[in-house]
């Protein structure tokens, strides 16, 4: 799907490389992510298959270039909350309030309505007001925080929990996918 200038498309093994590149500075940089050690290519590789596998993994293209990455993974282990996912977005750096963040979800959150999942989570660390906003914007509404959840950088720090319903049906679902 081509939106403004970007092609947002299904992630492969060869986007790998790209998607760590992007990553890298949230985790070296940022307490965005809880994760100290950035994935390798072959870790990220790893990554875009398993949530390709149950849910998706979309990329951000850009004149042949990967900007920026969206995915849907488990929400969580436990069989009753398989109808649920959790959702990310890593833009590179530059790319925040520009569009991109809109235009992956634009196709990430109706592919995981299409697939059978009920609600989408995400968290984000506090402070963060345009992952707030982009989610916002999408109907994800607020239902709760952890406080003080996650070291990093010499501190402590708080994630906002939202989630939004990818279907008003309350009805018995069928598995997803």
């Amino acid at each position: 799907m081509m939106y403004m200038t970007l092609l947002i498309r299904d992630a492969t093994a060869t986007d790998a490389e790209a998607c760590a590149a992007i990553y890298q500075p949230y985790v070296l940089d940022t307490a965005i992510t809880f994760e100290t050690e950035p994935p390798t290519p072959a870790e990220m590789a790893d990554r875009i298959a398993g949530s390709s596998a149950t849910h998706a993994w979309l990329v951000a293209e850009e004149a042949g270039r990967v900007v920026g990455y969206a995915y849907a993974r488990p929400f969580a282990a436990r069989a009753a909350y398989r109808w649920s996912c959790e959702v990310s977005i890593y833009l590179e750096s530059g790319r925040k309030r520009t569009g991109a963040g809109r235009a992956l979800y634009d196709v990430l959150l109706p592919r995981l309505t299409s697939l059978g999942f009920r609600v989408a989570v995400a968290k984000t660390t506090l402070p963060n007001e345009a992952s707030l906003g982009l989610h916002a914007a999408f109907g994800f509404e607020p239902v709760g925080t952890h406080s003080r959840i996650g070291w990093k950088q010499d501190t402590w720090h708080d994630v906002a929990i939202t989630q939004l319903f990818l279907t008003s049906s309350s009805a018995a679902p069928s598995d997803p996918r």
